[in-house]
This record gives structure tokens, sequence and C-alpha cells, in this order.
């Protein structure tokens, strides 16, 4: 376990040490109280994910707004309610040495109802997909925008006061600063949109206001879209720029992803998308690569340990993310450090509506999820309830939260 890359630790621009370069990249576990503290059960799963072999633990989403939710369930951490909960929670997963960071987030006009039923966005344009598309957003204002700033740093301070070892900035797969990119969801002419420069202003001012919350030495982390596989959305050559910017601004971890709710590139089904079996966005990784040295994580796909040693020996990439293998194999990463593959169930039968096949994929393993939270094992197989069971589940999770005063 000692002679491979992937038990090899690493060593943050920041100071910070990864125990090894395999990470449990983040999964939304939908596991908090109704009033958006960490629940006794997530603390349980985490506990359960320290003992998993990966030496960085991501959290599911944390939301820097209460009023704006990507799920029912989601931990919220908008002001200083809640620290034992969230103590316990970080105890819990660094127990092992590994580290562990929150993935801060908003949802911008993706948000969930009935939470808010007009969310806000970069522009008053619409979500695609059906049922988010019944919802016009309204319009970020320019104070609204630096109010944001402000949440996100104040999120990342709590987050860090509570335990976390870092902070990962989400802004990928169609959130708020992942609309901020978008030149089809951001048709602004102001400071915050119009152009490249102006679009990816938002991400580079959250970045620099969290820093200067948590300090030098706490790991800063962004998780940012290669693509968004959508016309006239965010696109290879932009992203590129986007990266080599975050770069400068001397981000820790860059973690490549793609895709959203119309073309859920993370979990494989985009359309145009090709899995070479090295991880979905493993070619945007590289050409990163070429004109950077920022540490980058490469999440998607990646499941042979003989094909991940090669990407690590190849240079292209610093960390494996591994998300849904760890839903059904608590162990997985310890596995592969001793150099075996664990046998994962096939996934479920696709339907050909990507969004909803997309959705179907995420609720199975948010399902395995409340499975290990309870103490119980998880099912091999999509059993012809797991569906149901999950929606039925987000359904009684948004109408206790809705309940909560806000």
């Amino acid at each position: 376990m000692t002679d491979t890359l992937l038990a090899a630790p690493l060593h943050l621009p920041c100071g910070q040490i990864l125990p090894n370069r395999l990470a449990k990249a983040a999964m939304s576990e939908q596991l908090a109280n109704r009033d958006g503290t960490p629940s006794d059960r997530l603390r349980r799963l985490y506990a359960v994910w320290a003992r998993s072999g990966a030496g960085l633990l991501l959290s599911g989403n944390i939301m820097v707004d209460r009023d704006a939710m990507t799920e029912p369930g989601n931990v919220i951490l908008d002001d200083a309610r809640g620290r034992d909960a969230l103590t316990a929670w970080t105890a819990a997963a660094t127990e092992t040495g590994s580290r562990f960071w929150a993935q801060i987030n908003h949802p911008g006009r993706v948000a969930v109802t009935p939470f808010n039923k007009r969310p806000v966005a970069p522009s008053a344009r619409r979500e695609s997909v059906p049922g988010y598309n019944l919802r016009k957003p309204r319009e970020l204002s320019a104070a609204d925008v630096t109010a944001l700033i402000g949440r996100f740093a104040r999120t990342a301070e709590l987050a860090v006061d509570a335990g976390f070892d870092g902070v990962q900035v989400h802004a990928a797969h169609g959130y708020l600063l992942s609309q901020f990119l978008s030149p089809l969801a951001n048709r602004r002419t102001d400071e915050w949109g119009g152009d490249e420069t102006r679009r990816r202003r938002l991400l580079l001012e959250v970045i620099a206001a969290v820093r200067a919350s948590v300090g030098p030495d706490v790991a800063v982390s962004v998780k940012l879209n290669s693509n968004d596989f959508v016309h006239g959305g965010f696109v290879p050559e932009e992203a590129l720029d986007v990266a080599l910017a975050l770069a400068e601004a001397g981000v820790d971890l860059l973690e490549i992803s793609g895709g959203g709710y119309a073309q859920p590139a993370m979990t494989g089904v985009a359309r145009g998308q090709e899995d070479s079996g090295e991880g979905y966005f493993l070619d945007f990784a590289r050409r990163v690569r070429v004109k950077s040295a920022v540490p980058i994580m490469l999440t998607g796909g990646l499941r042979s340990p003989e094909a991940m040693e090669s990407i690590l020996a190849e240079g292209a990439v610093d960390v494996i993310g591994i998300g849904r293998p760890f839903t059904f194999v608590p162990d997985y990463g310890m596995q592969l450090l001793g150099g075996r593959c664990p046998t994962l169930p096939p996934a479920p039968r696709k339907l050909g509506y990507r969004p909803v096949d997309g959705y179907f994929e995420l609720a199975w393993h948010n399902d395995q999820l409340h499975r290990i939270a309870g103490g119980r094992t998880p099912e091999r197989r999509p059993g012809p309830l797991t569906l149901a069971r999950a929606m039925s589940r987000i359904s009684v999770a948004a109408a206790k939260q809705a309940a909560v005063p806000r």
C-alpha cells in the first residue's frame, strides 16, 4: 500500500497535506435535521467513510442561504446555529486522519421548491429542465451579488470554525456560480456579465473573499465544469481560461467536472459525452495541466486502480475523486489502495431521457447513503421501489423543512 502513487501523500499550496491521492467526492446526502443542522445519521455516515481509505472527504452541498436549497435535507450554514452538531460531524469524519472539506453552494435558479417559489439567477431566464422551467427567476441586483459574496465567505468561516479542514466552492453542475459563468444563463451587461472576463468575476471574488475569511493555511478548492454540454453554454475553451484564472488566484485544488440538470455529464449520460474508461473529463484536465501546475482532482468514471495509477503517473491529475462506488462499498478506497478493484452492481436500466436517467442514477445512490447512515448494508441492485422510496423521502423532507420558520 505504500509503494503506489495512490497511497502517496499530496502537499497542497496552503501547506495542508492529504494522506493519499484518493478523495470521496461530494454527493448530496439529504440527511440534515429540519432546521438544516447535521443529524446523527449524517455523523454516522461519515464515521463509516472515515474508514473508507480516502485521504480526503468532501461533504455534500452545504447551503450558504437557507432560502435557497438544492434539495430537501441539505445542511445549511448561514449562521452560528448547530455548532455542536457540526463539530460532532467533523470529528467523526476526521477520526482516522482523513481531511474533511465543506462543499459550499447556492443553487440559483434551480433552487428546490417549496422553499423558494421565485429563485434568483444572473438573469431572468428559466432553466430548461421540466419542473424548473415553470419558474422565472428574479435577476440579482448588483447589491444582491455583493451580498452573495459575503454569504460564501461567512459560510466558509463558520465551517472552518466547526472543524472542517477546507472548503470547496461549487461552481459546476448548473448551480448559481456556474450560471454566472454560462453565456446562456448570464445575459447581464453590467460588471457581472457581458463577456468572459465579467462572467467569471463573481467566482473570482468569491474565492478572494473565502480565502480572506479562512486564512492562508486552510485549503480552498473549486469544483468547475469543463463543459456544460448544452448549446450556447459554458464550453471547454472558456472553462480553460477560468481554470487558469483560478490557478492564478491561488486555489489549492481544482476539481474538474461537467454537465448539469439538463445534461448530467457527471453521471456519464450527457449528449456528446465519451467514456474512455479513464475518467469522463480527463482530456480537459490534460489541457489545464499543460498550462498550469495547479493541483487537479478528477472525478467521474474512474474505477480500476490500474487506470488511476496510470493517470497519476502521467502527471495529468493529482487526486482521484470517487463518488458513487462509496455508496455500495464503503471501504472502496481501502480496497483500491490494496490493489483490488471491488465489484460494483450494474447501473440502472436507462429510459433514454437524460435528465430522468441522471436523476434515477443519483436517487439510487442516495438511497444507499441513507441505508449506510441507518446502519444497514447497501443493496446490490436497484429494486422497483428504489426510486419511489427516494422520491417519498424527498417529499417528506421537503414538507418538514418547509414548516420550519426561516
